[in-house]
């Protein structure tokens, strides 16, 4: 592209697009509302629907676990799906997600729009799969989440990527054994406490007794 005599118009396109969606995401801004999970994604509002009861359990589950773990060793902050975090172009309301102790610093009580965070998890279903694959993947490895948990709740696996080189590397599912992060410290339960009530308590027991 830098060697294409068309560049000066390449370059004039986009910066008329970027100033287009600058003026959608400040209408973004004063148009969203509490009662509804949205997203501003490469100039476009997201809606999203409500989920399923499978994506809303291993949500909670894994949320509990984390929590529990960062306020019991004061290693950050953990939120679950009504945080809209900002990135250079666009604002996703995660799942879940945590910022270790120096982001988790400057949050204030009324912080709205907050840092990249230095972990995501996403639940994956049919409307948003493409999306948690495609630009937040994208997205998200480029601009420094240092891990990112892609976890469907159908198939009972997890895909836990972590950051080399502003790049995710493949990993294989896990539906079975324990998973470990390398950004919250410490933590590391079994896959099973994502999608097992007895599984988590397990979990959650062992957390509280350490």
């Amino acid at each position: 592209m830098k060697a294409s005599p068309l560049l000066p118009e390449i370059v004039q396109e986009a910066q008329a697009e970027l100033l287009r969606e600058r003026a959608l995401r400040e209408k973004f801004y004063n148009d969203i509302t509490p009662e509804h999970k949205w997203e501003f994604i490469n100039g476009k509002v997201i809606m999203h629907s409500p989920a399923l009861n499978r994506h809303l359990m291993a949500t909670k589950r894994l949320f509990r676990l984390m929590d529990a773990h960062c306020l019991t060793r004061n290693c950050g902050e953990v939120h679950v799906e009504k945080a809209m975090t900002s990135f250079p172009r666009n604002d996703y309301e995660p799942d879940i997600c945590f910022f270790g102790t120096a982001k988790a610093a400057a949050l204030m009580p009324d912080t709205l729009k907050f840092p990249v965070p230095d972990l995501i998890v996403e639940i994956i279903s049919p409307s948003t799969e493409a999306r948690d694959r495609g630009v937040k993947f994208t997205d998200y490895s480029s601009h420094g989440v240092r891990e990112y948990w892609l976890i469907d709740p159908v198939a009972e696996s997890v895909e836990l990527y972590q950051l080399q080189d502003a790049s995710y590397p493949p990993v294989e599912p896990q539906s079975e054994g324990r998973v470990q992060s390398q950004v919250i410290p410490g933590f590391d339960i079994p896959v099973r406490a994502i999608f097992e009530d007895e599984a988590s308590l397990q979990a959650m027991r062992a957390l509280m007794g350490s």
